[in-house]
């Protein structure tokens, strides 16, 4: 059995290496994710805000409400992590501890001005 030439073999390292090059989503995808689950957040914050406590007596209530504070947090948290990794994006912190601290900072800034909102 022969041996490959070299200028013959397919160099499947290469061929990995290009088709798996990170992309980055156009900004316009970005500012349209955020706008969507600010959207979600008011929603769910405007749906609570409308049923009455006498309602929630009856359990065949909850189920709207239920939903509502579950796309709610779903919507808030993944808005919050959006913000996060928009600013760690922006500007990149020396070490993993300033990374850490920036991190918590920013969430609990982020998380802070969703609950305002309300």
């Amino acid at each position: 059995m022969a041996e490959p030439v070299h200028g013959d073999a397919i160099d499947f390292e290469q061929l990995l290496r290009r088709a798996l090059v990170p992309v980055e989503p156009p900004e316009e995808l970005s500012q349209r994710l955020e706008s969507a689950l600010v959207e979600l957040t008011e929603l769910a914050a405007d749906e609570l805000e409308s049923w009455e406590l006498s309602a929630m007596r009856d359990p065949r209530n909850w189920a709207r409400p239920a939903a509502a504070v579950a796309v709610g947090t779903a919507a808030g948290a993944a808005l919050v992590l959006l913000r996060v990794r928009q600013r760690a994006q922006r500007s990149r912190s020396h070490g993993v501890r300033g990374f850490a601290a920036r991190t918590a900072r920013d969430v609990s800034d982020e998380a802070r001005k969703l609950l305002r909102r309300d």
